[in-house]
Protein backbone atom coordinates (compact mmCIF):
# COMPACT_ATOMS: atom_id res chain seq x y z
CA UNK A 1 0.00 0.00 0.00
CA UNK A 2 1.39 3.57 -0.90
CA UNK A 3 0.84 5.52 1.61
CA UNK A 4 1.13 9.44 2.08
CA UNK A 5 1.47 11.15 4.85
CA UNK A 6 1.83 15.09 5.11
CA UNK A 7 3.59 16.30 8.06
CA UNK A 8 4.42 20.03 9.32
CA UNK A 9 6.73 19.08 12.44
CA UNK A 10 4.00 19.80 15.18
CA UNK A 11 2.76 17.68 17.82
CA UNK A 12 -0.06 16.10 15.93
CA UNK A 13 2.65 14.96 13.28
CA UNK A 14 4.70 13.06 16.11
CA UNK A 15 1.38 11.50 17.32
CA UNK A 16 0.86 10.54 14.30
CA UNK A 17 3.89 9.13 13.52
CA UNK A 18 3.75 7.48 17.22
CA UNK A 19 0.47 6.19 16.19
CA UNK A 20 1.61 4.52 12.54
CA UNK A 21 4.79 2.94 15.04
CA UNK A 22 2.03 1.41 17.43
CA UNK A 23 -0.09 -0.50 15.08
CA UNK A 24 2.35 -2.10 12.81
CA UNK A 25 -0.08 -4.92 12.13
CA UNK A 26 -2.18 -2.29 9.99
CA UNK A 27 0.66 0.51 8.99
CA UNK A 28 4.18 -1.17 9.59
CA UNK A 29 6.97 -1.65 7.12
CA UNK A 30 5.63 -3.89 4.52
CA UNK A 31 3.97 -0.53 3.27
CA UNK A 32 5.37 2.09 0.84
CA UNK A 33 5.51 5.58 3.07
CA UNK A 34 6.15 9.19 1.41
CA UNK A 35 6.58 12.19 3.63
CA UNK A 36 5.14 15.21 2.67
CA UNK A 37 5.98 18.53 3.94
CA UNK A 38 4.51 21.70 2.13
CA UNK A 39 6.09 24.94 2.85
CA UNK A 40 3.68 28.36 2.85
CA UNK A 41 4.63 30.73 -0.21
CA UNK A 42 7.04 33.34 1.05
CA UNK A 43 4.53 36.94 0.73
CA UNK A 44 5.03 38.65 -3.18
CA UNK A 45 6.51 41.31 -1.49
CA UNK A 46 9.39 39.48 -0.10
CA UNK A 47 9.98 37.46 -2.94
CA UNK A 48 10.52 40.39 -4.60
CA UNK A 49 13.52 41.58 -3.08
CA UNK A 50 15.06 38.30 -2.91
CA UNK A 51 17.13 36.51 -5.79
CA UNK A 52 15.93 33.27 -6.50
CA UNK A 53 18.61 31.23 -4.74
CA UNK A 54 18.18 32.73 -1.65
CA UNK A 55 14.28 32.18 -1.63
CA UNK A 56 15.23 28.52 -2.87
CA UNK A 57 17.71 28.46 -0.04
CA UNK A 58 14.79 29.27 2.90
CA UNK A 59 12.15 26.94 1.35
CA UNK A 60 14.47 24.19 1.53
CA UNK A 61 15.27 24.87 4.72
CA UNK A 62 12.33 24.94 6.05
CA UNK A 63 11.57 21.69 4.92
CA UNK A 64 14.29 19.98 5.76
CA UNK A 65 13.72 21.87 9.52
CA UNK A 66 10.65 19.51 9.48
CA UNK A 67 11.84 15.99 7.24
CA UNK A 68 15.11 15.76 9.19
CA UNK A 69 13.74 14.34 12.82
CA UNK A 70 10.94 12.32 10.54
CA UNK A 71 13.97 10.78 8.78
CA UNK A 72 15.72 9.91 11.81
CA UNK A 73 12.53 7.87 13.15
CA UNK A 74 11.63 6.30 9.73
CA UNK A 75 15.08 4.84 9.44
CA UNK A 76 14.89 3.63 13.27
CA UNK A 77 11.75 1.85 12.43
CA UNK A 78 12.96 0.33 9.46
CA UNK A 79 10.49 2.06 7.32
CA UNK A 80 10.74 2.68 3.44
CA UNK A 81 10.02 6.22 3.40
CA UNK A 82 10.26 9.10 0.23
CA UNK A 83 10.57 12.52 1.51
CA UNK A 84 9.16 15.27 -0.50
CA UNK A 85 8.61 18.63 0.03
CA UNK A 86 6.67 21.58 -1.73
CA UNK A 87 5.55 25.25 -1.30
CA UNK A 88 2.35 26.09 -1.40
CA UNK A 89 -1.06 26.28 0.59
CA UNK A 90 -0.46 22.77 2.14
CA UNK A 91 -4.41 21.56 1.34
CA UNK A 92 -3.96 21.97 -2.39
CA UNK A 93 -0.57 20.70 -2.50
CA UNK A 94 -1.51 17.39 -0.54
CA UNK A 95 -4.32 17.12 -2.51
CA UNK A 96 -2.97 17.72 -5.82
CA UNK A 97 0.11 15.14 -4.90
CA UNK A 98 -2.27 12.57 -3.74
CA UNK A 99 -3.92 12.64 -7.45
CA UNK A 100 -0.91 12.59 -9.32
CA UNK A 101 1.06 10.33 -7.48
CA UNK A 102 -0.45 6.59 -6.56
CA UNK A 103 -1.77 6.78 -2.88
CA UNK A 104 -3.90 4.28 -1.78
CA UNK A 105 -4.17 6.23 1.86
CA UNK A 106 -3.43 9.96 3.44
CA UNK A 107 -2.51 9.24 6.97
CA UNK A 108 -2.74 12.99 8.89
CA UNK A 109 -2.65 14.59 12.14
CA UNK A 110 -5.73 16.68 12.89
CA UNK A 111 -4.55 20.16 13.48
CA UNK A 112 -0.68 21.80 12.21
CA UNK A 113 1.23 24.49 13.70
CA UNK A 114 -0.90 26.80 13.84
CA UNK A 115 -4.33 26.79 15.85
CA UNK A 116 -5.15 30.36 15.27
CA UNK A 117 -4.42 29.41 11.25
CA UNK A 118 -7.53 26.57 11.30
CA UNK A 119 -10.13 29.04 12.97
CA UNK A 120 -9.69 31.50 10.38
CA UNK A 121 -8.31 29.57 7.61
CA UNK A 122 -9.90 26.06 8.48
CA UNK A 123 -7.30 23.31 8.85
CA UNK A 124 -5.41 21.38 6.66
CA UNK A 125 -7.31 18.15 7.42
CA UNK A 126 -10.21 19.97 6.31
CA UNK A 127 -8.86 21.29 3.43
CA UNK A 128 -7.27 17.38 2.03
CA UNK A 129 -11.19 15.76 2.98
CA UNK A 130 -12.63 18.55 0.49
CA UNK A 131 -10.33 17.97 -1.96
CA UNK A 132 -9.06 14.18 -2.38
CA UNK A 133 -11.28 11.23 -3.12
CA UNK A 134 -8.06 8.99 -1.43
CA UNK A 135 -8.87 7.82 1.74
CA UNK A 136 -8.19 9.76 4.65
CA UNK A 137 -7.19 8.83 8.72
CA UNK A 138 -6.93 11.53 10.76
CA UNK A 139 -5.01 11.40 13.78
CA UNK A 140 -5.63 13.42 16.84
Amino acid sequence: MNILMPVDGSDYTKRMLAYIAAHDELLGPQHEFTILTVVPLLPAGVTGFLERAMADAYYEDCAQEVLRPIKAFTDQKGWKVQLVSRKGHAAEMVAEFAEKHPTDLIVMGTHGRSLIGNVVLGSVATGVLARTKVPVLLVR
